[in-house]
């Protein structure tokens, strides 16, 4: 009797959380930051099971419907097979619903832990006799399945590839017309594509959360359906602006994020983060709204104000509650690790900002490694094999042939 072979060790994968829009780059640019997902998953003889530790640990409840445990189904079933049970094991530091792309994360880690159980020619079929084995599921498959999943392709791009990120999807070509030269055929709809850019090691990130959450559907609510022909003008000219700004003309950031697109709309939704982006700017900050929000996200490069302990400043006057995070950017992507999970420990008061002592983000384990990495206190082996693997990523050049 047939069976299909699984790896026998577990997949342990790792998501950056990212950024998307940046301000002007609507729909389009995403920024992998230096805060993590980690997700241990590994085939059983049947059942499945799931823990959840960390931001969203209620989630555990979730069962089938998890969205880690929905895209490893939806990575299974393109790959041909699915296996008798799953364990998981989700270590989360990527807060919920604020717009720093938890989702996508989830969604990268169950589609790498899928293929990496799968193994790289697609489940494999024993026995005798032997039906067809599965298919092999290539990066730019796994592009396109978790933009469908995720519904745009702005922050799985970007959290796919690490660093900047440019994603859009092609028109389709209508039936009959030329398509030499695209790639795609004419009456079919191409799926996403993702161009990755290269950044500055100076770029920085802070990360302003605040506790509610807000759901990306309700700020998408909040869009008009058509916006006045200069304002889509004036954020072209920004949005390409920002990319300068972005990959060598730091003096130009602050003016290449403002947005005319959609903050202004989402201002009666979310009028806290509004006020704190207000204040932010007023100082000279290029403060734009993290994806949907209602986070804050301040963009500077070294030695370009503020720093982030001015950035807490601000926010601590905002007059609610807000965790400030400084952040590096994620040049890496998600990936399948090698080793257990990462086991965070807590950032002393000696090596926490002052302006962030005694706040919720020293007491959370996943978010406090981020602070002492930003800060320079720790250092590891793994940040060798980290540079060498990014040397060697795929994702750069995915889906442009």
């Amino acid at each position: 009797m047939s069976r299909v072979s699984w790896a026998q060790q577990p997949a342990r994968v790792r998501a950056p959380a990212t950024s998307a829009n940046l301000g002007p780059g609507f729909d389009a640019l995403g920024l992998a930051l230096a805060l993590y997902d980690e997700v241990e998953a590994h085939v059983t003889d049947g059942g499945l099971a799931i823990e959840v530790s960390g931001e969203g640990s209620e989630t555990a409840a979730a069962g089938e419907q998890h969205l880690v445990v929905r895209a490893m189904r939806a990575a299974f079933g393109v790959m041909g097979a699915q296996p008798p049970g799953i364990a998981l094991r989700c270590v989360n530091a990527i807060p919920h619903g604020r717009g720093l792309g938890s989702s996508a994360a989830a969604v990268c880690c169950g589609l790498l832990a899928a293929r990496a159980l799968a193994g790289p020619g697609g489940p494999v079929a024993v026995g005798d006799p032997a039906p067809p084995g599965g298919a092999a599921l290539s990066d730019e498959a796994v592009f396109r399945l978790a933009a469908a999943l995720e519904g745009h392709p702005d922050n799985v791009a970007a959290c796919l590839a690490g660093g900047l990120t440019i994603a859009w999807s092609p028109r389709p070509v209508p039936a009959g017309a030329a398509a030499a030269g695209t790639g795609t055929p004419a009456g079919a709809a191409p799926g996403p594509r993702l161009l990755r850019i290269a950044v500055p090691s100076t770029l920085r990130a802070v990360a302003c959360v605040p506790s509610a959450p807000l759901a990306t559907e309700a700020a998408r609510q909040a869009l008009p359906p058509a916006v006045p022909h200069a304002d889509a003008a004036a954020n072209s000219a920004r949005s390409a602006l920002l990319v300068a700004a972005l990959t060598g003309a730091p003096q130009v950031l602050f003016e290449a994020t403002e947005d005319f697109l959609h903050q202004p709309y989402r201002t009666d939704l979310m009028p806290e983060t509004a006020g704190l982006l207000g204040a932010l700017r007023r100082e000279g900050a290029a403060a734009v709204v993290s994806g949907a929000g209602p986070a804050v996200l301040v963009l500077s490069f070294d030695g370009q104000p503020p720093s982030p302990g001015a950035v807490g400043s601000i926010a601590g006057k905002a007059g609610t509650p807000w965790d400030v995070i400084p952040l590096r950017i994620d040049q890496q992507g998600a990936h399948v690790q090698q080793g257990g999970l990462h086991v965070h420990t807590s950032v002393s008061a000696r090596h926490a900002p002052s302006w962030n002592r005694g706040a919720s983000w020293n007491r959370t384990r996943g978010r406090a490694q981020i602070t002492r990495e930003y800060l320079g206190v720790t250092g590891t082996a793994s940040c060798t094999t980290h540079r060498q693997q990014v040397e060697g990523m795929s994702w750069a050049h995915l889906v442009l042939s």
